[in-house]
């Protein structure tokens, strides 16, 4: 399991709690709901950020992005606090976990300012492209809700897509036609615990249990069987957060 930080309290939490356990990895960032608690002192967040994702369990950063659906955050705290963990990312080799609700565009805009002169090269590992002399991974856009041009423009960027809960529910018919025009290689589950549940417990709080839902809806989405997405979607999580 990965747990993810949203902020640096909860982030340190997640560290705390995948130090505890063999199976659980954590994922240091600043959600953009909670931008204007550290815009005014960027230079604190980097530095703080940097120390927790040094941690042996952390395999990614973030979850961090743009949404622009309930503005908690003002949206010029949300742009800079969102490119310096772009850049913090990228500097310690991270794979970055994209939160995009409402923002699609300027969340576009600001990935292909860093990875736009990084696509996969061909031949590369899905997911991979040049960083120097070593190769990064460049990281997923984490509950997938654009259509399947956007998909596209991050698919092209190296980014992995990741879908939830949603895709079960019933008027989802865009996300499951998006998720099934997805290469394989690039497909991931999640749950988004506590929020999100899928429909069998739509209004309840989520759990990782019901990751088993997700997987049969994108299972039928793609026409394969449950298990092929479960082997096919696990592989791809180790490999894009380097476990192996």
């Amino acid at each position: 399991m990965l747990c993810v930080g949203y902020d640096l309290r909860s982030s340190g939490a997640a560290v705390s709690l995948a130090e505890r356990h063999e199976d659980i990895w954590a994922a240091v960032g600043v959600h953009p709901h909670y931008a204007d608690e550290v815009a005014s002192a960027l230079p604190r967040l980097e530095t703080e950020l940097r120390t927790l994702a040094r941690h042996p369990k952390v395999v990614a950063l973030g979850e961090t992005g743009l949404d622009f659906y309930r503005d908690l955050s003002p949206r010029p705290a949300q742009r800079n606090v969102f490119r310096r963990q772009v850049e913090v990312s990228l500097e310690l080799g991270l794979p970055l976990l994209v939160h995009d609700r409402d923002a699609h565009e300027e969340t576009l805009q600001v990935l292909r300012e860093y990875y736009g002169g990084r696509r996969v090269s061909a031949g590369a590992d899905p997911g991979t492209a040049p960083g120097g002399p070593e190769r990064f991974r460049v990281g997923v856009m984490h509950c997938f809700s654009g259509d399947v041009g956007l998909a596209a423009a991050c698919l092209d960027l190296g980014f992995h897509l990741s879908f939830a809960g949603p895709l079960t529910y019933p008027k989802s018919d865009q996300a499951r036609r998006t998720a099934a025009s997805v290469p394989r290689e690039r497909l991931l589950i999640e749950t988004d615990c506590p929020y999100l549940a899928p429909q069998s417990h739509r209004g309840r709080r989520n759990e990782p249990a019901l990751v088993a839902d997700v997987a049969l809806a994108l299972a039928e989405a793609c026409g394969v069987g449950p298990s092929e997405i479960a082997a096919t979607t696990t592989a791809n999580a180790r490999r894009l957060l380097g476990l192996g």
